[in-house]
C-alpha cells in the first residue's frame, strides 16, 4: 500500500496552516502599525514581504498536494492496468500504462507527460514497479516580490511511485439479486443499471482473462432459485408414478333388494344373496328408506334370501334398528346389497412397488372402469393402509366406485415426488402443487454447509403455488462471458415473495468447488485464499419472509409470503429465514469467502439492516442505498473493491 498521507488530511492540514499564517499576519500588522518606534517600522517593512511569500507559497503547497494525490491515483490505476496485461517487456508495459495515465490525468494542472517521465518494469517476483515524475504548474508562488525576487519556479516537480503484485488472485464473484414483486417499476430498472455497471467493472474482456481470470455468477431469487436443467442434479430426480393393475372394494356381484323391514332388528330381503354371517356389505340405491344407503354393514344370515344388519361404532358392532323412532323411513322399492372385501368397504389398489406410506398424499388418474377414483376430490387421497409393498388402501368405496377394468397411475405426493399432495394451513383440504424448477432450503446436517448435493444432502425441492410462482430467470453459474451476464440481467422480471436465505445459499454454492458436478463447464476453483478471491454479493430490498416445510411454503411464513391456503399445515423446518441467513453467512465467511450486502431502500437501524451488516465480512462491505443513484454508486464501489489487485507499496 502507498505510504502517502490521505489527500483529505493533507488538504485539511494545509488549510489550517494557511489560516493560522493569515491570522498571525493580521495580528502582527496591527501591532506594528500601532508602534511608534522607527526601528519597528523598518523591521516590519523587511519582514512583511517574507510573510507574504510564505502565505502565497502555502496556497501553491496546498494545490500541489492535491495534484500529487490525483497523480498518485492515476499511476496506481496505470500500474494495475499494466499488471493485468500479459506483457513482460518494459516498453509494452509502459505503452499500456501511458494509455491509462493520459486518460486519468486529462485536464490535470500538470505539464504534458513525456514517455521519459514514466519508468515501469516487471521484477523477478512478478511485481510491476512504476515511477513517474511530473511538473506541476504554480499559480501564485512564482511572482516577484521586492527585495526577495522570485519565490519559486513556474513549475514544481512531483514524484510518485507504485507497485502492484501481478501474482495476485483470480476473481470469482456471485451476484445474488432480489427479483421479488416489491422490486417492480423503477426498482428493477435501477437494479439492472447498477448490475450491468458492476459486471463491466468486475469481469474483464476475453482478451484480458490471462494470466488471471475474473468470472461472475448471477443468482436471481424470489420464492427460491430457478435451477433450470440443473435442478434434478441438486435435489435428486423426482419419484415417478407407478402403474395401477387392479382396484377393488367388492368381493361379489350385487344382489337386488326387494324388502326391508322397519324393526329393532331390521331384515333385508335379497333373494339368493349368498352371504354368510360376519360378511361385510354395502347398501345403496334404496328408495323410501334412504337413511340406510351408502354405508358399510356386517350381516347376520337369517336364511338364503334374508339377512339382518349390524353397524360399527368404535371397535364394536351393534344391531341396526330400522324403526321410525330411530329415524328410518318406510322402504319403497329398489336398492342393492353387495359383499365387500373389507369391513369398511374401502378401495384396495394394486400398484407394483408403489413405495407409499400410510397417511401419504397420492394422486390417482387415468383409471378405466372405476373412474370415480379419478374425479373424487380431484383424484387426491391420503393412503389409509399399506397391506403390502404392492397394495394400498384408499379411504373411499361403495357402489359409486364401479368395477375396475384397466389402466391408471398412482403418483406419490410426498416431498421428493413429481407432485406434492398436502393439507393446506387454512382449510385443511387436500391440495396438489406440481414440482417447479426452483429449489428450497437444504435441511438436516448439511443445511448450512456447501457439501456436494447427493443422496442424504440434496437441497430442498420447491412445489410452488401458481399464485406465488417460481421465477422465470435461471441461475447463471460462473462465466467470463460479459454478454451472457448482461443479457440475463436485462431480461429479469419480478415475481413472488422473498426467500433471501435460499438466494444466499446458492450465491455460495456458485463459487464452491463442491457444486462443480452440477455445471462441469462453469466450475469454481478450490478454496485457496492466496490464489483466488471468492466473493458473494447479497442484494435485497426487504424482509426474508418465505421459509419452507417439505418443499411447500410453511404456515408460519411471514407477511407477504402468499395466501394462507397455499401454505402447508406445518411450520418451517429450518425456522426463521433471517436466522437461516445468519447461519449461512457465518459458514460462508468461515470458508474465506468475502460477503458484501446491499439493502436497497432498507431503513438504517432496522432489524433487516442490522442482520445485513452482521452478515457482511465487515461494516465497510454493508451498504444501504436509498435511491437508484445510490445503488449504482454502491455497486461501483463494490466492483472497484473486488477488482483491485493488491497494491504492496
Amino acid at each position: 500500500m502507498r505510504l502517502s498521507a490521505p489527500t483529505g488530511m493533507i488538504l485539511a492540514n494545509a488549510s489550517t496552516l494557511i489560516g493560522r499564517t493569515l491570522r498571525g499576519l493580521r495580528f502582527l500588522a496591527s501591532r506594528l502599525a500601532s508602534d511608534r518606534g522607527g526601528n519597528v517600522v523598518m523591521i516590519f517593512a523587511l519582514v512583511m514581504p517574507a510573510l507574504v511569500m510564505i502565505t502565497l507559497g502555502g496556497i501553491d503547497l496546498n494545490r500541489i498536494t492535491t495534484v500529487k494525490a490525483r497523480v498518485q491515483d492515476a499511476l496506481d490505476a496505470a500500474t494495475l492496468a499494466a499488471a493485468r496485461s500479459s506483457y513482460t517487456d518494459p516498453n509494452d508495459l509502459k505503452t499500456v500504462a501511458l494509455v491509462a495515465l493520459k486518460a486519468n490525468l486529462r485536464n490535470a494542472s500538470i505539464e504534458p507527460i513525456a514517455d521519459s517521465d514514466v519508468k515501469i518494469v516487471l521484477t523477478e517476483n512478478q511485481v510491476v514497479v512504476a515511477d513517474m515524475r511530473v511538473q506541476v504548474k504554480t499559480l501564485v508562488a512564482n511572482i516577484v516580490l521586492p527585495p526577495y525576487g522570485k519565490l519559486m519556479d513556474d513549475t514544481l516537480p512531483v514524484s510518485v511511485h507504485s507497485e502492484v503484485n501481478r501474482s495476485s488472485k483470480d476473481i470469482e464473484v456471485s451476484l445474488v439479486l432480489d427479483i421479488t414483486g416489491s422490486m417492480s417499476g423503477s426498482r428493477i430498472r435501477d437494479l439492472k443499471n447498477a448490475a450491468n455497471q458492476l459486471i463491466k467493472l468486475v469481469v474483464q474482456p476475453a482478451d484480458k482473462q490471462t494470466p488471471y481470470y475474473s468470472r461472475m455468477a448471477i443468482v436471481p431469487y424470489s420464492i427460491g432459485v430457478n435451477l433450470g436443467s440443473w435442478a434434478d442434479g441438486a435435489r435428486g430426480a423426482p419419484i415417478a408414478e407407478t402403474a395401477i393393475t387392479d382396484a377393488s372394494w367388492a368381493a361379489a356381484p350385487a344382489k337386488s333388494i326387494s324388502a326391508i323391514t322397519r324393526a329393532s332388528h331390521g331384515v333385508v330381503t335379497a333373494n339368493g344373496h349368498n352371504l354368510a354371517t360376519n360378511d361385510y356389505v354395502w347398501i345403496s340405491g334404496v328408495s323410501g328408506m334412504t337413511q340406510i344407503n351408502d354405508r358399510a354393514y356386517r350381516v347376520v344370515r337369517v336364511d338364503a334370501n334374508r339377512v339382518s344388519l349390524q353397524y360399527q361404532s368404535g371397535g364394536n358392532w351393534y344391531t341396526l334398528n330400522t324403526t321410525s323412532g330411530n329415524g328410518f323411513s318406510s322402504y319403497s322399492y329398489g336398492g342393492q346389497i353387495r359383499k365387500c372385501t373389507r369391513s369398511d368397504c374401502f378401495v384396495t389398489v394394486t400398484s407394483r412397488s408403489h413405495g407409499l406410506s400410510e397417511g401419504e398424499g397420492v394422486a390417482i388418474s387415468d383409471v378405466r372402469g372405476m373412474t370415480a377414483l379419478n374425479t373424487t376430490n380431484g383424484g387426491l387421497y391420503e393412503v389409509y393402509e399399506r397391506p403390502t409393498t404392492d397394495t394400498f388402501v384408499l379411504p373411499v368405496g361403495g357402489a359409486v366406485y364401479a368395477d375396475y377394468t384397466s389402466d391408471g397411475t398412482v403418483q406419490c405426493g410426498r416431498d421428493g415426488c413429481a407432485i406434492r399432495v398436502f393439507r393446506d394451513a387454512q382449510y385443511n383440504r387436500l391440495t396438489e402443487f406440481d414440482k417447479s424448477a426452483c429449489v428450497s432450503e437444504r435441511t438436516g446436517s448439511a443445511a448450512y454447509t456447501d457439501a456436494a448435493p447427493q443422496v442424504g444432502s440434496y437441497v430442498g425441492r420447491n412445489y410452488a403455488s401458481p399464485r406465488n410462482p417460481c421465477p422465470a430467470a435461471t441461475i447463471q453459474p460462473l462465466t467470463s462471458n460479459i454478454n451472457t451476464l448482461t443479457n440475463l440481467v436485462n431480461g429479469l422480471t419480478v415475481t413472488g415473495s422473498t426467500s433471501g436465505q435460499i438466494g444466499l445459499a446458492w450465491g455460495w454454492y456458485a463459487v464452491s468447488d463442491q457444486f462443480n458436478r452440477l455445471w462441469p463447464s462453469n466450475t469454481a476453483a478450490a478454496y485457496a485464499p492466496t490464489k483466488v478471491l471468492k466473493t458473494v454479493i447479497l442484494m435485497t430490498d426487504g424482509e426474508f419472509n418465505t421459509p419452507y416445510c417439505g418443499g411447500v411454503v410453511a404456515r408460519d411464513a411471514g407477511s407477504g409470503s402468499g395466501n394462507y391456503y397455499d401454505k402447508i399445515a406445518c411450520d418451517a423446518t429450518n425456522g426463521d429465514p433471517f436466522d437461516q441467513a445468519a447461519k449461512l453467512c457465518d459458514s460462508i465467511k468461515a470458508k474465506g469467502v468475502i460477503v458484501y450486502t446491499v439493502g436497497f431502500s432498507i431503513t438504517q437501524g432496522s432489524d433487516a439492516a442490522r442482520i445485513l451488516s452482521s452478515c457482511a465480512t465487515d461494516k465497510d462491505k454493508a451498504f444501504l442505498p436509498q435511491s437508484g443513484a445510490d445503488l449504482s454508486s454502491n455497486f461501483q464501489a463494490i466492483g472497484r473493491d473486488i477488482t483491485r489487485l493488491r497494491i504492496s507499496r
